[in-house]
């Protein structure tokens, strides 16, 4: 494999690894394997720490198809609690309020669900890395600011129910780049008269790369370590 010219790896992202955790273990391995310095290693779409599966990493000059690499459509498996609220939509933070949950039925969580299909206005999370006033939005909750975020359009084009109690659902859901399931989460909760917050969510596909095409973290140092290595001709050491 030609990693300078250009290579892309299907990885699956364990729990508590930020993407550039990924990219920095196959930098890693890679320079050394190759005998070089340095190697232009990037990833196309964040995953976030508590969230798992498919990560794009690419090589080399590879790294220009990026932008295209992460435009492709998502897939994501997501659980939601019901019943209660956190400052940033998941785990990250702790419960802020809890709302009655006797409520909700499964017809009423599908009805909701309906709602966000197509195209609709989501509000990115205060702990997220949009920029408001040229600092990320994250740096300032985590400060106890409240940064003013303005609703972006998304596409949401599918949103299955695959479990459901009144206080916890899990649901499959195809969007376009830049939706945040953790807003999702939220808003879905709010819908339902009650609170929600991600607790486990899993990337199942980016584009048409599925997850099954991924490669575990702990199996890439011996894949890697077995491949064939190919220099372009114009390289120099």
């Amino acid at each position: 494999m030609d990693f300078i010219t250009g290579e892309t790896l299907y990885i699956d992202k364990p729990l508590g690894w930020t993407s550039f955790d990924a990219v920095k273990r196959v930098r890693s391995l890679l320079t050394r394997r190759m005998g070089v310095k340095k190697l232009k290693v990037g990833h196309a779409g964040t995953l976030d720490p508590l969230a798992t599966g498919v990560i794009i990493v690419v090589t080399g000059r590879s790294t220009k198809l990026i932008e295209s690499l992460q435009a492709g459509v998502k897939e994501y498996i997501a659980t939601i609690a019901l019943g209660a609220t956190t400052p940033s939509f998941d785990l990250e933070t702790e419960i802020d309020a809890t709302y009655p949950t006797d409520h909700i039925t499964r017809p009423m969580v599908e009805d909701t669900l309906k709602k966000f299909t197509g195209r609709i206005e989501q509000i990115p999370p205060a702990f997220s890395a949009c920029k408001v006033d040229g600092k990320r939005a994250y740096e300032m909750a985590r400060k106890g600011r409240d940064p003013e975020l303005k609703p972006k359009i998304l596409v949401i084009d599918e949103i299955e129910l695959l479990d459901f109690s009144p206080t916890s659902i899990t649901i499959r859901v195809v969007c376009s780049k830049g939706t945040y399931i953790r807003a999702l989460a939220r808003d879905i909760g709010a819908a339902l008269n009650s609170g929600g917050h991600l607790t486990a969510l899993r990337r199942t596909r980016v584009g048409d790369v599925t997850i099954d095409r991924c490669l575990p973290i702990d199996r890439i140092a011996d894949v890697l370590a077995a491949v064939p290595i190919e220099y372009p001709d114009d390289f120099k050491r």
